[in-house]
Protein backbone atom coordinates (compact mmCIF):
# COMPACT_ATOMS: atom_id res chain seq x y z
CA UNK A 1 0.00 0.00 0.00
CA UNK A 2 1.16 3.49 -1.15
CA UNK A 3 1.95 5.64 1.67
CA UNK A 4 -0.34 9.16 2.24
CA UNK A 5 0.67 12.50 1.40
CA UNK A 6 -2.52 14.76 0.50
CA UNK A 7 -5.33 15.44 1.48
CA UNK A 8 -8.47 17.10 1.40
CA UNK A 9 -11.44 18.33 3.28
CA UNK A 10 -14.60 19.19 2.37
CA UNK A 11 -16.40 21.93 5.15
CA UNK A 12 -20.41 22.56 4.49
CA UNK A 13 -22.46 25.01 6.93
CA UNK A 14 -21.95 26.99 9.66
CA UNK A 15 -18.73 28.92 11.20
CA UNK A 16 -18.42 26.14 14.35
CA UNK A 17 -17.77 23.69 10.87
CA UNK A 18 -15.66 25.84 9.33
CA UNK A 19 -13.60 26.07 12.56
CA UNK A 20 -13.06 22.03 13.26
CA UNK A 21 -12.24 21.50 9.79
CA UNK A 22 -9.54 23.49 10.21
CA UNK A 23 -8.61 21.41 13.59
CA UNK A 24 -8.66 18.77 11.18
CA UNK A 25 -6.05 20.30 8.65
CA UNK A 26 -3.60 20.91 11.45
CA UNK A 27 -4.24 17.23 12.29
CA UNK A 28 -3.47 15.92 9.66
CA UNK A 29 -0.53 18.58 9.09
CA UNK A 30 0.67 17.25 11.73
CA UNK A 31 0.59 13.83 10.64
CA UNK A 32 3.35 15.31 8.06
CA UNK A 33 0.78 15.03 5.20
CA UNK A 34 -0.01 18.35 2.92
CA UNK A 35 -3.14 19.91 1.55
CA UNK A 36 -3.96 18.54 -2.46
CA UNK A 37 -4.22 21.43 -5.00
CA UNK A 38 -7.36 21.75 -6.24
CA UNK A 39 -7.96 19.65 -9.07
CA UNK A 40 -4.94 16.70 -7.24
CA UNK A 41 -6.91 13.81 -5.97
CA UNK A 42 -5.72 13.44 -2.54
CA UNK A 43 -4.94 10.17 -0.51
CA UNK A 44 -7.24 10.78 2.39
CA UNK A 45 -10.69 13.10 2.23
CA UNK A 46 -12.42 14.45 5.02
CA UNK A 47 -16.42 15.86 4.07
CA UNK A 48 -17.52 17.34 7.32
CA UNK A 49 -21.32 17.46 6.80
CA UNK A 50 -24.09 19.51 7.56
CA UNK A 51 -28.20 19.12 7.78
CA UNK A 52 -29.78 22.01 8.82
CA UNK A 53 -31.72 21.99 6.23
CA UNK A 54 -32.82 18.29 3.41
CA UNK A 55 -30.96 20.34 1.22
CA UNK A 56 -27.55 20.75 2.90
CA UNK A 57 -27.73 17.02 4.22
CA UNK A 58 -28.13 16.59 0.12
CA UNK A 59 -25.36 18.41 -0.79
CA UNK A 60 -23.26 16.23 1.97
CA UNK A 61 -24.07 13.13 0.44
CA UNK A 62 -23.41 14.61 -3.08
CA UNK A 63 -20.10 15.69 -1.90
CA UNK A 64 -18.73 12.55 -0.34
CA UNK A 65 -20.07 10.48 -3.74
CA UNK A 66 -17.93 13.00 -5.82
CA UNK A 67 -14.91 12.71 -4.37
CA UNK A 68 -15.41 8.32 -4.58
CA UNK A 69 -16.59 8.55 -7.77
CA UNK A 70 -13.51 10.78 -8.70
CA UNK A 71 -11.01 9.03 -7.08
CA UNK A 72 -11.94 5.49 -5.80
CA UNK A 73 -8.45 4.90 -4.47
CA UNK A 74 -9.14 7.56 -2.00
CA UNK A 75 -9.76 7.34 1.69
CA UNK A 76 -12.86 8.49 2.60
CA UNK A 77 -14.31 10.19 5.92
CA UNK A 78 -17.15 11.48 6.77
CA UNK A 79 -18.01 12.87 10.07
CA UNK A 80 -20.10 16.08 11.30
CA UNK A 81 -23.82 16.79 11.63
CA UNK A 82 -24.98 14.21 9.07
CA UNK A 83 -23.41 11.42 10.56
CA UNK A 84 -24.42 12.18 14.18
CA UNK A 85 -28.16 12.39 13.21
CA UNK A 86 -30.51 9.34 13.96
CA UNK A 87 -32.37 7.58 11.07
CA UNK A 88 -31.61 6.40 8.12
CA UNK A 89 -29.89 9.40 6.42
CA UNK A 90 -26.87 7.83 5.60
CA UNK A 91 -28.14 4.33 5.02
CA UNK A 92 -26.80 5.04 0.92
CA UNK A 93 -24.45 6.04 1.12
CA UNK A 94 -21.49 3.86 0.17
CA UNK A 95 -19.77 1.39 2.67
CA UNK A 96 -16.41 2.20 1.28
CA UNK A 97 -17.17 5.52 3.13
CA UNK A 98 -15.96 5.71 7.02
CA UNK A 99 -18.84 7.47 8.84
CA UNK A 100 -17.59 9.00 12.12
CA UNK A 101 -20.38 10.77 14.84
CA UNK A 102 -19.35 13.66 17.03
CA UNK A 103 -20.04 11.64 19.69
CA UNK A 104 -16.89 9.15 18.69
CA UNK A 105 -13.37 11.00 19.01
CA UNK A 106 -12.59 11.81 15.53
CA UNK A 107 -8.92 12.03 15.86
CA UNK A 108 -9.02 7.89 16.67
CA UNK A 109 -11.04 7.62 13.52
CA UNK A 110 -8.24 9.54 11.32
CA UNK A 111 -5.66 7.51 12.97
CA UNK A 112 -7.25 4.64 12.34
CA UNK A 113 -6.99 5.64 8.79
CA UNK A 114 -3.92 6.84 8.29
CA UNK A 115 -2.36 3.33 9.87
CA UNK A 116 1.15 3.34 10.21
CA UNK A 117 1.40 7.64 9.48
CA UNK A 118 -0.24 8.14 12.74
CA UNK A 119 1.77 5.17 14.71
CA UNK A 120 5.45 6.67 13.81
CA UNK A 121 4.21 10.45 14.34
CA UNK A 122 6.76 12.34 15.87
CA UNK A 123 4.56 15.08 16.46
CA UNK A 124 2.54 14.25 19.32
CA UNK A 125 0.40 17.63 19.52
CA UNK A 126 -2.76 16.37 18.71
CA UNK A 127 -2.67 12.80 19.75
CA UNK A 128 -5.72 12.08 22.06
CA UNK A 129 -4.41 11.80 25.58
CA UNK A 130 -7.71 13.41 27.13
CA UNK A 131 -10.78 12.51 27.62
CA UNK A 132 -13.37 14.04 24.99
CA UNK A 133 -15.93 15.83 26.32
CA UNK A 134 -19.00 13.17 26.49
CA UNK A 135 -16.29 11.06 28.94
CA UNK A 136 -16.05 13.50 31.28
CA UNK A 137 -18.19 13.06 34.31
CA UNK A 138 -20.35 15.40 35.53
CA UNK A 139 -21.51 15.08 39.20
CA UNK A 140 -23.62 18.05 39.23
CA UNK A 141 -25.26 19.29 36.40
CA UNK A 142 -25.55 22.54 38.07
CA UNK A 143 -21.79 23.13 37.87
CA UNK A 144 -21.01 21.23 35.22
CA UNK A 145 -17.19 22.09 34.60
CA UNK A 146 -16.24 23.39 31.65
CA UNK A 147 -14.77 20.29 29.20
CA UNK A 148 -11.87 19.50 27.16
CA UNK A 149 -13.09 19.93 22.79
CA UNK A 150 -15.92 17.69 22.38
CA UNK A 151 -14.04 15.73 19.20
CA UNK A 152 -10.66 15.35 20.93
CA UNK A 153 -9.16 17.87 18.54
CA UNK A 154 -6.20 20.37 19.62
CA UNK A 155 -7.24 24.12 19.14
CA UNK A 156 -5.66 26.33 16.19
CA UNK A 157 -2.19 27.56 15.67
CA UNK A 158 -3.46 29.52 12.46
CA UNK A 159 -6.29 29.76 10.18
CA UNK A 160 -5.47 29.32 6.96
CA UNK A 161 -6.42 31.12 3.27
CA UNK A 162 -8.22 33.82 5.90
CA UNK A 163 -7.37 36.95 7.13
CA UNK A 164 -10.13 36.79 9.69
CA UNK A 165 -9.74 33.71 12.34
CA UNK A 166 -12.87 32.01 13.99
CA UNK A 167 -12.67 30.85 17.22
CA UNK A 168 -14.62 28.19 18.55
CA UNK A 169 -16.03 28.98 22.24
CA UNK A 170 -18.90 26.87 22.75
CA UNK A 171 -20.54 24.02 20.86
CA UNK A 172 -24.06 22.24 21.72
CA UNK A 173 -27.87 23.01 21.82
CA UNK A 174 -30.69 22.06 23.98
CA UNK A 175 -33.41 24.87 22.95
CA UNK A 176 -35.38 22.58 20.53
CA UNK A 177 -36.39 25.57 18.26
CA UNK A 178 -39.13 23.68 16.47
CA UNK A 179 -37.70 23.86 13.10
CA UNK A 180 -34.07 23.54 13.90
CA UNK A 181 -32.57 19.84 13.90
CA UNK A 182 -29.35 21.08 15.30
CA UNK A 183 -30.28 19.43 19.13
CA UNK A 184 -30.25 15.96 17.71
CA UNK A 185 -27.06 16.38 16.31
CA UNK A 186 -25.24 18.70 18.69
CA UNK A 187 -26.46 17.33 21.61
CA UNK A 188 -23.27 17.76 23.75
CA UNK A 189 -23.39 20.84 25.67
CA UNK A 190 -19.32 22.27 26.00
CA UNK A 191 -17.43 25.45 26.77
CA UNK A 192 -14.16 25.56 25.87
CA UNK A 193 -12.12 27.27 29.45
CA UNK A 194 -10.82 30.57 29.16
CA UNK A 195 -7.44 29.90 29.55
CA UNK A 196 -7.52 27.65 26.55
CA UNK A 197 -9.35 30.21 24.54
CA UNK A 198 -6.51 33.10 25.61
CA UNK A 199 -4.10 31.17 24.51
CA UNK A 200 -5.38 29.98 20.97
CA UNK A 201 -6.74 33.62 20.55
CA UNK A 202 -2.87 34.75 21.48
CA UNK A 203 -1.42 32.21 18.91
CA UNK A 204 -4.17 33.22 15.79
CA UNK A 205 -2.73 37.18 16.46
CA UNK A 206 0.58 35.93 16.58
CA UNK A 207 0.09 34.20 13.34
CA UNK A 208 -0.95 37.09 11.52
CA UNK A 209 -5.13 36.99 12.26
CA UNK A 210 -5.70 40.85 13.37
CA UNK A 211 -9.90 40.08 13.78
CA UNK A 212 -10.85 37.05 15.34
CA UNK A 213 -14.79 35.95 15.56
CA UNK A 214 -15.59 34.42 18.86
CA UNK A 215 -17.94 31.83 17.40
CA UNK A 216 -20.57 28.93 18.80
CA UNK A 217 -23.49 27.35 18.15
CA UNK A 218 -25.27 29.05 21.04
CA UNK A 219 -22.62 32.04 22.16
CA UNK A 220 -24.74 33.12 24.87
CA UNK A 221 -24.91 29.98 26.53
CA UNK A 222 -21.15 29.85 27.00
CA UNK A 223 -20.12 28.63 31.04
CA UNK A 224 -23.79 27.02 31.09
CA UNK A 225 -25.19 23.60 31.12
CA UNK A 226 -28.14 24.11 28.87
CA UNK A 227 -29.24 26.67 26.47
CA UNK A 228 -32.89 26.99 28.29
CA UNK A 229 -32.62 30.67 29.64
CA UNK A 230 -34.85 29.85 32.27
CA UNK A 231 -32.72 27.38 34.05
CA UNK A 232 -29.00 29.33 33.74
CA UNK A 233 -26.97 29.80 36.66
CA UNK A 234 -26.40 34.01 36.54
CA UNK A 235 -23.11 33.68 37.71
CA UNK A 236 -22.30 31.54 34.87
CA UNK A 237 -23.49 34.16 32.48
CA UNK A 238 -20.79 36.88 33.54
CA UNK A 239 -18.01 34.39 32.29
CA UNK A 240 -19.05 35.13 28.79
CA UNK A 241 -18.66 38.67 29.24
CA UNK A 242 -15.29 38.41 30.77
CA UNK A 243 -13.78 36.06 28.48
CA UNK A 244 -15.19 38.72 25.70
CA UNK A 245 -13.47 41.76 27.63
CA UNK A 246 -10.12 39.59 27.98
CA UNK A 247 -9.74 38.31 24.78
CA UNK A 248 -10.24 42.19 23.74
CA UNK A 249 -7.08 42.96 25.66
CA UNK A 250 -4.65 40.68 23.70
CA UNK A 251 -1.45 42.85 22.37
CA UNK A 252 -2.33 42.99 18.49
CA UNK A 253 -5.65 41.84 18.06
CA UNK A 254 -7.30 45.38 16.21
CA UNK A 255 -10.90 43.98 15.74
CA UNK A 256 -13.04 41.48 17.75
CA UNK A 257 -15.97 40.54 16.40
CA UNK A 258 -18.74 38.09 18.35
CA UNK A 259 -20.93 35.59 16.06
CA UNK A 260 -24.56 35.14 15.99
CA UNK A 261 -25.99 35.42 19.41
CA UNK A 262 -29.47 35.22 21.00
CA UNK A 263 -31.60 38.43 21.68
CA UNK A 264 -31.68 37.33 25.49
CA UNK A 265 -27.31 37.54 25.45
CA UNK A 266 -27.85 41.43 25.28
CA UNK A 267 -27.76 42.95 28.25
CA UNK A 268 -26.18 46.77 29.69
CA UNK A 269 -23.24 44.72 31.20
CA UNK A 270 -22.48 43.34 27.89
CA UNK A 271 -22.82 46.24 26.32
CA UNK A 272 -20.29 48.19 28.46
CA UNK A 273 -17.65 45.74 27.07
CA UNK A 274 -18.48 46.81 23.70
CA UNK A 275 -18.60 50.82 24.24
CA UNK A 276 -15.07 50.27 26.89
CA UNK A 277 -13.04 48.64 23.91
CA UNK A 278 -12.06 50.34 20.22
CA UNK A 279 -11.21 46.65 18.76
CA UNK A 280 -15.10 45.18 19.23
CA UNK A 281 -16.42 45.69 16.41
CA UNK A 282 -19.76 47.55 16.91
CA UNK A 283 -21.70 44.51 14.99
CA UNK A 284 -24.37 42.16 16.61
CA UNK A 285 -26.02 39.69 14.74
CA UNK A 286 -29.17 39.11 16.37
CA UNK A 287 -31.58 36.27 14.90
CA UNK A 288 -35.48 37.62 14.78
CA UNK A 289 -36.51 35.13 12.71
CA UNK A 290 -40.42 36.39 12.73
CA UNK A 291 -42.03 39.68 14.22
CA UNK A 292 -45.32 37.80 15.32
CA UNK A 293 -44.95 37.09 19.01
CA UNK A 294 -47.64 34.27 17.93
CA UNK A 295 -44.99 32.90 15.51
CA UNK A 296 -42.16 33.04 17.58
CA UNK A 297 -44.07 30.76 20.05
CA UNK A 298 -44.60 28.06 17.66
CA UNK A 299 -41.11 28.17 16.38
CA UNK A 300 -40.26 27.58 20.27
CA UNK A 301 -37.79 30.96 20.43
CA UNK A 302 -36.98 32.30 24.25
CA UNK A 303 -38.36 35.86 23.31
CA UNK A 304 -41.16 37.54 21.96
CA UNK A 305 -42.05 40.48 19.73
CA UNK A 306 -41.80 43.06 22.38
CA UNK A 307 -38.45 41.68 24.63
CA UNK A 308 -36.60 42.10 20.84
CA UNK A 309 -37.53 45.69 20.28
CA UNK A 310 -36.60 46.57 24.41
CA UNK A 311 -33.43 44.60 22.92
CA UNK A 312 -32.77 46.63 19.65
CA UNK A 313 -33.77 49.81 21.35
CA UNK A 314 -30.83 48.92 24.27
CA UNK A 315 -28.31 48.31 21.72
CA UNK A 316 -29.20 51.61 19.89
CA UNK A 317 -29.22 53.65 23.20
CA UNK A 318 -25.45 52.35 24.54
CA UNK A 319 -24.11 51.76 20.75
CA UNK A 320 -22.82 54.32 18.60
CA UNK A 321 -24.27 53.44 14.82
CA UNK A 322 -24.17 49.62 15.73
CA UNK A 323 -24.43 47.24 12.69
CA UNK A 324 -27.48 44.97 13.78
CA UNK A 325 -27.82 41.44 11.54
CA UNK A 326 -30.24 39.01 11.35
CA UNK A 327 -31.66 35.82 10.07
CA UNK A 328 -35.23 35.99 9.51
CA UNK A 329 -37.79 32.78 8.34
CA UNK A 330 -40.52 33.51 5.70
CA UNK A 331 -43.30 30.73 5.77
CA UNK A 332 -43.29 29.21 8.76
CA UNK A 333 -46.42 27.01 9.36
CA UNK A 334 -48.81 29.27 10.70
CA UNK A 335 -48.20 32.29 9.50
CA UNK A 336 -50.97 34.60 7.91
CA UNK A 337 -50.34 37.88 6.05
CA UNK A 338 -50.69 39.44 9.44
CA UNK A 339 -47.42 37.60 10.71
CA UNK A 340 -45.93 38.80 7.66
CA UNK A 341 -46.57 42.36 8.07
CA UNK A 342 -45.48 42.10 11.80
CA UNK A 343 -42.01 41.03 10.56
CA UNK A 344 -41.81 43.82 8.18
CA UNK A 345 -42.38 45.99 10.70
CA UNK A 346 -40.25 44.82 13.03
CA UNK A 347 -37.45 44.92 10.48
CA UNK A 348 -38.22 48.60 9.30
CA UNK A 349 -38.19 49.49 13.24
CA UNK A 350 -34.97 47.84 13.37
CA UNK A 351 -33.37 49.26 10.63
CA UNK A 352 -31.00 45.97 10.19
CA UNK A 353 -28.02 46.77 8.49
CA UNK A 354 -28.29 43.41 6.90
CA UNK A 355 -31.16 40.65 6.90
CA UNK A 356 -30.54 37.00 5.44
CA UNK A 357 -33.79 35.86 4.58
CA UNK A 358 -34.64 32.07 4.40
CA UNK A 359 -37.91 30.28 2.83
CA UNK A 360 -39.31 28.01 4.94
CA UNK A 361 -38.32 24.33 3.97
CA UNK A 362 -39.45 21.44 5.91
CA UNK A 363 -36.65 19.49 8.01
CA UNK A 364 -37.80 16.23 8.94
CA UNK A 365 -37.16 15.35 12.39
CA UNK A 366 -38.08 18.59 13.86
CA UNK A 367 -41.48 19.51 15.75
CA UNK A 368 -42.45 21.67 12.60
CA UNK A 369 -42.60 18.41 10.59
CA UNK A 370 -46.11 17.92 11.78
CA UNK A 371 -47.34 21.22 12.43
CA UNK A 372 -50.54 22.70 10.76
CA UNK A 373 -50.70 25.51 8.85
CA UNK A 374 -48.13 25.30 5.93
CA UNK A 375 -47.64 27.87 3.26
CA UNK A 376 -47.76 27.49 -0.14
CA UNK A 377 -44.42 27.51 -2.07
CA UNK A 378 -45.76 30.25 -4.20
CA UNK A 379 -46.75 32.43 -0.60
CA UNK A 380 -43.56 31.65 0.44
CA UNK A 381 -41.40 32.74 -2.63
CA UNK A 382 -43.70 35.95 -2.75
CA UNK A 383 -42.84 37.09 0.81
CA UNK A 384 -39.30 36.53 0.64
CA UNK A 385 -39.09 38.47 -2.36
CA UNK A 386 -40.64 41.17 -0.64
CA UNK A 387 -38.62 40.65 2.61
CA UNK A 388 -35.50 40.52 0.64
CA UNK A 389 -36.31 43.55 -1.49
CA UNK A 390 -36.22 45.54 1.92
CA UNK A 391 -33.29 43.73 3.38
CA UNK A 392 -31.48 45.68 0.66
CA UNK A 393 -33.03 49.07 0.98
CA UNK A 394 -32.57 48.78 4.53
CA UNK A 395 -28.70 48.02 3.89
CA UNK A 396 -28.46 50.91 1.91
CA UNK A 397 -29.43 53.25 3.83
CA UNK A 398 -27.36 51.87 6.69
CA UNK A 399 -24.04 51.94 4.54
CA UNK A 400 -24.99 55.77 3.45
CA UNK A 401 -24.73 56.76 6.76
CA UNK A 402 -21.27 56.65 6.73
CA UNK A 403 -20.87 58.71 3.64
CA UNK A 404 -17.33 60.63 4.43
CA UNK A 405 -16.73 59.16 7.64
CA UNK A 406 -13.63 57.22 9.12
CA UNK A 407 -13.67 53.44 9.20
CA UNK A 408 -11.48 50.30 10.01
CA UNK A 409 -10.60 48.06 7.04
CA UNK A 410 -9.44 44.88 7.07
CA UNK A 411 -8.22 43.40 3.61
CA UNK A 412 -9.56 40.13 2.63
CA UNK A 413 -8.55 40.16 -1.39
CA UNK A 414 -5.15 41.79 -1.83
CA UNK A 415 -5.91 41.80 -5.88
CA UNK A 416 -8.92 43.91 -5.90
CA UNK A 417 -7.93 45.53 -2.81
CA UNK A 418 -11.57 45.21 -0.96
CA UNK A 419 -12.15 44.09 3.03
CA UNK A 420 -14.82 44.26 5.71
CA UNK A 421 -14.96 47.65 8.18
CA UNK A 422 -16.21 47.20 11.38
CA UNK A 423 -19.62 47.05 10.42
CA UNK A 424 -19.69 44.48 8.41
CA UNK A 425 -19.80 45.30 4.47
CA UNK A 426 -17.41 45.37 2.21
CA UNK A 427 -15.51 47.92 0.77
CA UNK A 428 -12.87 48.82 -2.22
CA UNK A 429 -9.59 50.64 -0.99
CA UNK A 430 -7.81 53.08 -2.60
CA UNK A 431 -4.34 54.81 -2.43
CA UNK A 432 -2.05 52.54 -0.45
CA UNK A 433 -0.87 48.73 -1.97
CA UNK A 434 -2.02 46.41 0.97
CA UNK A 435 -1.39 43.20 1.60
CA UNK A 436 -4.01 40.12 2.90
CA UNK A 437 -4.64 40.47 6.44
CA UNK A 438 -3.37 44.39 6.50
CA UNK A 439 -5.46 46.58 9.22
CA UNK A 440 -6.06 50.48 8.11
CA UNK A 441 -7.89 53.45 8.81
CA UNK A 442 -9.88 54.61 5.49
CA UNK A 443 -12.21 57.64 4.75
CA UNK A 444 -15.42 55.59 3.12
CA UNK A 445 -16.47 57.79 -0.15
CA UNK A 446 -19.81 59.80 -1.11
CA UNK A 447 -20.62 56.54 -3.14
CA UNK A 448 -20.06 54.62 0.15
CA UNK A 449 -18.56 51.68 -2.14
CA UNK A 450 -14.64 52.80 -1.99
CA UNK A 451 -12.41 54.15 0.70
CA UNK A 452 -9.92 56.23 0.56
CA UNK A 453 -6.87 54.56 3.17
CA UNK A 454 -5.15 57.26 5.40
CA UNK A 455 -1.34 57.31 4.39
Amino acid sequence: MQAMKTFKIISLGCKVNQYESQQIRELLESFGLRQAEEKQSPDIAVIHTCCVTQAAASKSRQAIRKILNSNSSCKIIATGCLTSIDGNETANIPKEVMLVARENALTKAIQSALGNIANNAKNTQHSVTSKTANETKIKDKKEAPLSNDPLGLASLNSYKNQSRAFLKIQDGCDAFCTYCIIPKTRKLMWSNPAENVLDEAKRLVDAGHKEIVLTGIFLGAYGQVTTKRKQWNPERQKEFIKLIEMVAQIDGLKRLRLSSMEPGDVTEDLLKVFKAYDNIAPHLHLPLQSGSSKILKRMNRQYNKKMYMDMIELVNKTLDDPAITTDIIVGFPGENQDDFEETIKMAQFAQFAKMHVFSFSLRKGTAAEKMTGKNSAATIKDRAKILTTLGNELQEKYRARFSGKEISVIVENPETQSGMCDRYFDVKLIGKRLAKGDFTRAVLSQNCREATVIE
